[in-house]
């Protein structure tokens, strides 16, 4: 049993610092041309953008070329990440499916499966949900119940995902189904991954709408939802470890630290070049954080790079990061100058909405991607506690 963690430098390539001026480079056409508003909370949902990213190979950037990919390093997938995320860039479309949905395919997933799924997900053709969430489970994956049932020539599906983020617009999920009782010596038995295409007969989306008046949630109710075997992936009732790996992926990148980034990025912009002691150091002190925390994930990269599954240095991460994310907007409005004293050059409205957007989505922040209870007992475990 692992009885600690760590964190290893790692550093950015040469090739990933001249990636990132490209990023850069690109998004501020994109930007100029009106495709999107990096001054606007979360980035939205473009398919048309999603291509335009995988005709540049940004998209499956780590897979083999032979399904699509560019076999390039996970650090240089993080800087467009991270760039990406940065600049609110509408990346929904392909996100998930570039992040955890292709890998697990990649790995787990049939020959034949692989070549029809991971060279349209690298084009940025596809677009992926994720089926693990419940409404009596919820992060606790390993208590789903939504039973898939063997029938002749493949399996009948029942029961509900929930919190299931754009699979309204989903072309496929990967969902995590029963197919077997836990057993007592191990209750992660019996969970099996299936790719699931989302125009089956038997499946209905239902809208959740969130704080901010956005649809972004779902509902995913399976009725006797017909699945073929050959979208099976990996063994039948051993899909824990799948499961964990694929969160490893999810939980570890800059999506969990730079969510309420523009609070801040706010929030500098109206203090101007000569901010008060008290505000100088106050943002100070935030940025000094969301720098540890940026290393922290770059870190995760670099193992992930090295062919090592972090599950525990994720959790890490992800626990601290959208603790951070979670208590920025706060933070930022008791720091911020008094309404009309912006720089000359400032723009109150700005900072408002952007303060105003970012504390509503704040708390879902600790929840989506595992609860701080799911994660500290992840870590918990990782050091040998329980």
């Amino acid at each position: 049993m692992t009885t600690s963690f760590r964190f290893d430098p790692a550093e950015l390539p040469p090739e990933a610092r001249e990636l990132r001026q490209e990023v850069r480079a690109f998004l501020a056409a994109e930007a100029e041309a009106g495709t999107f508003s990096p001054h606007r909370g979360k980035g939205g949902f473009s398919r048309e953008f999603s291509r335009k990213l995988g005709a540049r190979g940004w998209i499956g950037m780590t897979w083999p070329k032979k399904y699509g990919g560019h076999e390039r390093s996970q650090l240089e997938r993080y800087v467009v990440t991270e760039e990406l995320l940065a600049a609110h860039a509408p990346t929904r479309a392909h996100s998930t499916a570039d992040r955890q949905s292709g890998p697990v395919i990649l790995r787990y997933g049939q020959e034949e499966i692989r070549q029809q799924i991971l060279p349209r997900i690298a084009a940025g053709e596809l677009c992926f949900c994720i089926g693990l969430s419940e409404p009596n489970s919820g992060s606790d994956v390993f208590a789903a119940s939504t039973r898939a049932t063997k029938t002749d020539g493949g399996w009948l599906v029942n029961g509900r995902k929930i919190w299931t983020s754009n699979a309204h617009e989903a072309d496929y999920m990967i969902a995590l189904l029963r197919t077997s009782p836990s057993t007592k010596e191990n209750r992660r038995h019996g969970l099996t991954q299936f790719l699931v295409e989302m125009k089956t007969p038997g499946i209905a989306t239902r809208p959740i709408i969130n704080l901010t008046g956005g649809h972004d949630f779902n509902e995913v109710v399976f009725d006797d939802a017909f699945l073929p075997d050959s979208p099976l992936l990996g063994e039948v009732d051993m899909a824990w470890k799948q499961a964990t790996d694929e969160l490893a992926y999810e939980r570890s990148g800059p999506d969990r630290w730079i969510e309420t980034l523009s609070a801040l990025t706010e929030l500098v912009r109206v203090a101007g070049d000569e901010p008060s002691e008290h505000l100088a150091e106050g943002i100070g002190r935030q940025i000094a954080h969301l720098a540890t925390l940026r290393r922290m994930s770059l870190s995760v990269a670099g193992m992930l790079q090295a062919g090592k599954t972090p599950a525990v240095e994720s959790a890490v991460v992800k626990d601290l990061g959208t603790n951070f994310e979670q208590a920025l907007p706060d933070k930022v409005r008791l720091l911020a100058p008094p309404p009309g004293d912006a720089q000359p050059d400032g723009n109150d409205d700005r900072f408002e909405e952007a303060l105003r957007y970012t504390t509503l989505i704040a708390p879902k922040l600790t929840i989506q991607g595992g609860t701080r209870e799911v994660l500290r007992g992840i870590i918990a475990r990782g050091l040998g506690l329980r």
